[in-house]
């Protein structure tokens, strides 16, 4: 079993390790686009960039990024924090990377049921609704690209996402890296809907998501953990995505529900969503240690069952929580899956 700890990097050193990234960065070629889904009405948006200079498309070197139950994609995967975002700084180190809003989330169409109260109808957007858009997207990719294959990366809720498509689509799966992942549960969530039936969709504000950002972090910690102005770059351009949500007082985003109720089907209920041992593909674990939201535990347990997974392995993280991404130490993250990732261009 593969465990490493990454020291904690203080604020200065992360951003002394930046500078050569951001000096180094290749034009990049950015492209947006919506792609239609079976379902009429339904699309879902997605984002690529990759270097201008990009001519020849290969399945090792082509990612999909896949975000978590709350937010959409965009605005932590290519959010510019001191000038570079993660999808960046992939993309600068020779990828053509893809970023994917699940229908309900960003830009991609929210369900109609997003439009009535959320009492009005029962959770949308489940977890076979979300692998279908996956799907989508990827087939769109490969169609576009002329490829077989592709690496999957996935956050939270994403990393659920992205290992059950790999269970039921191994053949077009070239690596999986799965950011914070989830697991049968020892805890509680802090994704809530609150008392009684699930509705459809869940409002959350700013200040509901700044308390469970800092869930779990010392309070000697916290004032260090993220730089300063990062939480307001990330709020804004998240709440931005949202323009019902954005009238409302407070201004909230609305989330679709159907993440709760397989929730509480599954890993709440002490069942597993898919089955790790039908993961062939090369698989990435990492998790930052003060994650509440996905503890540890969960990547931990769920290592072992990687059964058939060649090259496995797990990477923990020092002084981060579940958004490490845009953290003082996001650069331990990029580091771990840009060195996952570049096993197989290597090979």
């Amino acid at each position: 079993m593969k465990f490493h700890l990454a020291a904690a990097a203080s604020s200065f050193l992360c951003a002394v390790a930046a500078m050569p990234a951001l000096a180094q960065t290749p034009a990049l070629d950015p492209e947006e686009m919506m792609v239609k889904t079976a379902d009429p009405g339904i699309e879902i948006y997605v984002r690529n960039k990759r270097p201008a200079n990009m001519t020849s498309f290969r399945p090792e070197q082509t990612v999909l990024y896949v975000h978590g139950a709350t937010y959409p994609s965009e605005t932590a995967f290519d959010l510019k924090l001191d000038g570079l975002s993660w999808m960046e700084y992939i993309a600068s180190r020779g990828y053509d990377v893809w970023l994917l809003d699940l229908r309900g989330y960003g830009k991609s169409t929210r369900p109609p049921e997003m439009a009535d109260k959320p009492e009005a109808n029962p959770p949308i957007v489940r977890g076979d609704t979300a692998v279908k858009d996956i799907g989508t997207a990827v087939d769109f990719i490969l169609q576009k690209r002329n490829i077989a294959r592709l690496n999957l990366l996935g956050w939270s809720w994403g990393t659920t996402l992205m290992a059950t498509y790999t269970t039921q689509n191994p053949q077009k799966v070239e690596r999986l890296a799965l950011y914070a992942p989830a697991w049968i549960r020892q805890t509680a969530s802090l994704v809530q809907a609150g008392p009684g039936p699930v509705p459809s969709y869940r409002m959350v504000n700013r200040e509901q998501a700044k308390q469970r950002w800092y869930t779990g972090v010392a309070e000697d910690k916290k004032a260090d953990l993220i730089p300063a102005g990062w939480f307001d770059a990330w709020a804004d351009a998240t709440f931005a995505t949202d323009s019902v949500g954005a009238k409302m007082n407070p201004p909230v985003v609305r989330a679709p529900n159907g993440v709760v109720a397989d929730g509480a089907e599954f890993f709440g209920a002490g069942k597993p969503y898919y089955d790790p041992a039908k993961i062939t593909v090369p698989t990435l674990l990492v998790v930052a240690e003060w994650d509440r939201d996905t503890p540890p535990y969960m990547a931990q347990t769920l290592f072992p069952l990687l059964v058939n997974s060649p090259g496995k392995r797990m990477v923990g993280l020092a002084e981060g929580t579940h958004s490490i991404i845009m953290e003082r130490n996001r650069l331990k993250l990029f580091e771990a899956v840009q060195a996952f990732l570049d096993e197989a261009k290597r090979s």
